[in-house]
């Protein structure tokens, strides 16, 4: 894979990717990207930084902590969070908490609580057509107003439906047009679902650079 840097610009080919894991950005020490969230009317709502730390290789399998922090469009702290990242063999897996939409992380604050660790896959090759595996998470929690509260998320029927080249304020990749079903329930009693389909491009050797739902949106806005 070659990472080519200028002024800002990240530009990765998908003909020269490499199965090698510490060449994703998400497995580098002391790395950081921007994601700016929008809503459906494409108006800036908030952002959250994702701080790459605690890189570790042990034979095919490297791993590592994101730090992540959600703030408001005025820039005020909503909620921080940690998660872990597994690389394997070139399969990318991502901790699914990294999928709680932001509505849902406003009312959780903090994002820590009890649960089995649930990851997404992406795999290290794929093609027009493919079907990707679903995921599933669930954990306990407690509310900032101190109640106790259990979140529920669901992200099933991902296909891959092609490639496409996306640009942002922070590059231009190649990538996967990935769809998928996302259903998250927050149950404090009882509990409703909120249904979303969701379109993500996926640059192999990176991640998730930009998504859209009926909700709104997300992007790489900075990557440092």
């Amino acid at each position: 894979m070659k990472n080519l840097f200028l002024c800002n610009v990240l530009l990765i080919s998908i003909g020269s990717f490499s199965q090698n894991c510490t060449d994703y950005y998400y497995f580098q020490n002391n790395k950081s990207i921007e994601m700016t969230i929008t809503n459906k009317k494409g108006k800036e709502t908030g952002k959250i930084t994702y701080a790459i730390s605690n890189v570790q290789q042990t034979g095919s399998t490297v791993t590592s902590t994101i730090n992540s922090e959600f703030v408001d469009a005025k820039g005020k702290l909503i909620s921080k969070a940690t998660n872990n990242m597994k690389c394997v063999s070139g399969i990318i897996m991502m901790d699914m908490k990294m999928f709680i939409p932001s509505a849902q992380q406003e009312q959780m604050g903090d994002i820590s609580g009890s649960g089995e660790q649930s990851y997404l896959e992406y795999p290290s090759t794929m093609n027009a057509g493919d079907v990707l595996k679903d995921g599933q998470f669930s954990m306990d929690f407690k509310m900032q107003s101190g109640i106790g509260a259990h979140i529920n998320v669901d992200i099933t029927k991902r296909k891959v439906e092609g490639k496409e080249s996306v640009t942002t304020p922070a590059g231009t990749w190649d990538c996967f047009k990935i769809n998928y079903h996302s259903k998250v329930v927050v149950k404090m009693g009882i509990g409703i679902p909120i249904n979303a389909d969701v379109t993500e491009w996926y640059a192999p050797g990176f991640g998730v650079v930009k998504s859209e739902s009926n909700g709104g949106g997300t992007e790489i806005t900075a990557i440092k």
